[in-house]
């Protein structure tokens, strides 16, 4: 998957993105998810409430 792909590719320059749009992110989290699409849409479901699907647009606007 292309967005996948970006995501990993990128995950150094996104993660500030990613940590900026959704505060409750951790330094630890970001280790965790270290590009990986899918861990990322866990989190988020997680910390957030957010549906699968949700998660997973959020990340598409960013990326």
């Amino acid at each position: 998957m292309m967005e996948t792909e970006r995501l990993e590719g990128n995950w150094e320059e996104l993660k500030g993105k990613l940590q900026e749009r959704w505060g409750r992110l951790t330094d630890d989290d970001m280790d965790v998810i270290d590009g990986q699409k899918k861990i990322l849409v866990g989190k988020l479901m997680d910390k957030y409430g957010m549906s699968e699907e949700a998660a997973t647009k959020a990340i598409e606007h960013i990326v």
